[in-house]
């Protein structure tokens, strides 16, 4: 049982709407994260736009990029 409480539905608020939107398009559902960063919309939507600065950045090939998240989701033991 997780400790903090898993967010699923976005209660009305426009910023969970459009990214639980965009992840259950993308992935079928939402990634455990997000479902613990949804109890502050704010922050939330800040730890996406550094994730896509990240990616965005150039500073790694785009090749890479999809290598370096399987890594590190197996360093973490989240499959991916």
């Amino acid at each position: 049982m997780p400790r903090v409480s898993e967010i699923e539905e976005d209660g009305g608020d426009p910023t969970l709407k459009a990214i639980f939107g965009r992840q259950r398009e993308m992935f079928g559902g939402l990634l455990n994260p997000t479902k613990v960063l949804a109890h502050c919309p704010p922050i939330l939507r800040a730890a996406g736009l550094l994730g896509q600065s990240i990616e965005q950045s150039g500073q790694l090939p785009k090749a890479l990029l999809p290598l370096v998240y399987v890594r590190v989701a197996t360093i973490n033991g989240c499959p991916f």
